[in-house]
């Protein structure tokens, strides 16, 4: 059973920068396609980037486009979410999520393609 585990949210000043992590495990990552999802209350989940299998190319929502860094660590079992000049408006519950055989690509997020999800880490963006 794949297990994901981020880590690496908090509060940080517009501007600021974190990095978030997605650790998982009970399978091998080089086989799964890795995205990064954000909610806010009262809101669907919103795609942010993704990564597919095999691959580092990162693909990015329109918002998080030159801001945002997705990237693979696959011996380390670990996804990372590089996030610079932080908005007020990415304040929200990030999650990872894999998938088998996910449609991996620019702006287009396709909820149904990811099978396994974290249990989300809150990162607020706040002055």
């Amino acid at each position: 059973q794949v297990q994901l585990v981020e880590s690496g949210g908090g509060l940080v000043q517009p501007g600021g920068s974190l990095r978030l992590s997605c650790r998982v495990s009970g399978t091998t990552l080089s086989s799964l396609g890795i995205a990064w999802f954000r909610q806010v209350p009262g809101r669907g989940r919103e795609g942010v980037s993704c990564v597919s299998s095999g691959d580092s190319t990162g693909h990015y929502a329109g918002s998080a486009r030159g801001r945002f860094t997705i990237s693979r660590d696959d011996a380390e079992h670990t996804v990372y979410l590089q996030m610079n000049n932080l908005k007020l408006e990415d304040t929200a519950a990030y999650y990872c999520a894999a998938g088998s055989s996910p449609r991996c690509r620019d702006r287009v997020f396709y909820l149904s393609d990811w099978t396994s999800w974290g249990q989300g880490i809150q990162v607020a963006v706040s002055s």
